[in-house]
């Protein structure tokens, strides 16, 4: 059995279609064909359906390319752990992050880019977090910024990076003047835009109505932050993000930012690697990064120097 086998195997399992499997691995239909039949003879085994066209895994073939995607990967660290002892750590960092996250990205990666020069990073920022652990799981991607769920946690190593609260921004006049904090009923009076029903934060905004006995029906629903800045911008609505992106969007004009408060919700962040074997030089040098930030006395302090602006 080859490396070159199981990379065709497994490209055919994600593409879904032989041509298709043949031009992500730079080679002929009949190659990347002939190559995988080679395989099913070597272990015996029928791994694809077939008929005009790709139909589907067998059920060996599902069982063998979790196999095929751990071989791959462990192949890809041992390459990978060569080179680091070589020249040091090498190679692209495939990282992905919930929407909310995107622009923490930067913190976590700073520290390690400065340690690793040679190494290259791509960041995966509008994936919702049960696919991020999916693909940290599957060895799609290097690491994932999610929100700390247990329920999603199976398989893959958590490094806490920060906890996100919650800041309501706001035109001036729609809030009582001095204010620093607002609580969710009084938020609800409000003209909202808010985050997709199906993000993670969004959730845990209406459970925090929902605890007041209230079920808010915003006018506007994006599943970007940055859209709900631009939102609020126009003086037509309020919108609640984490507070976090704070950091990178300085309040423009009257644009206020107050914290939310009873409750005060509270979500871990953290850094989600695989959890089998020793895993990848460059997964394990951005942990070790990660495990050295102060990122929620950074975020606070932007909270507290926004909110009690006059």
């Amino acid at each position: 059995m080859l490396f070159r086998q199981l990379e065709y195997f497994v490209a055919v399992a994600q593409e879904r279609h032989f041509a298709r499997a043949a031009e992500k691995c730079y080679v002929s239909q009949p190659a990347l064909s002939a190559a995988i039949a080679k395989l099913e003879r070597e272990l015996n085994v029928t791994l694809i359906n077939r008929g005009h066209s790709f139909e589907g895994l067998t059920p060996e073939g599902d069982r063998l390319v979790v196999w095929a995607k751990r071989i791959l990967a462990e192949h890809d660290a041992f390459k990978a752990e060569v080179d680091a002892v070589r020249s040091g750590i090498t190679g692209t960092l495939r990282l992905g992050t919930v929407p909310t996250a995107s622009t923490t990205a930067s913190l976590v990666l700073s520290a390690f880019c400065s340690a690793h020069p040679l190494a290259k990073v791509q960041i995966l920022s509008r994936l919702a977090a049960t696919e991020l652990y999916r693909r940290v799981r599957e060895f799609e991607l290097d690491a994932a910024i999610v929100h700390a769920t247990p329920e999603d946690a199976a398989e893959v190593d958590l490094v806490p990076l920060y906890e996100e609260r919650y800041v309501l921004l706001s035109p001036s006049d729609m809030l009582p003047s001095g204010a620093t904090t607002l609580a969710w009923p009084d938020a609800a009076q409000l003209p909202l835009a808010l985050l997709t029903p199906a993000m993670r934060d969004r959730q845990s905004i209406d459970q925090a109505f929902a605890g007041h006995g209230i079920t808010v029906a915003p006018q506007v629903e994006t599943d970007s932050v940055a859209s709900l800045l631009a939102q609020v911008a126009t003086g037509n609505w309020a919108c609640i993000v984490p507070h976090t992106w704070l950091w990178t969007s300085p309040l423009q004009g009257d644009i206020r930012a107050v914290e939310m408060v009873d409750p005060v919700l509270k979500a871990q962040i953290a850094l989600a690697t695989n959890a089998a074997g020793p895993g990848s030089p460059i997964a394990r040098a951005l942990s070790a990064s990660a495990q050295g930030l102060a990122l929620n006395e950074f975020f606070d302090a932007q909270l507290l120097g926004i909110t009690h602006r006059r």
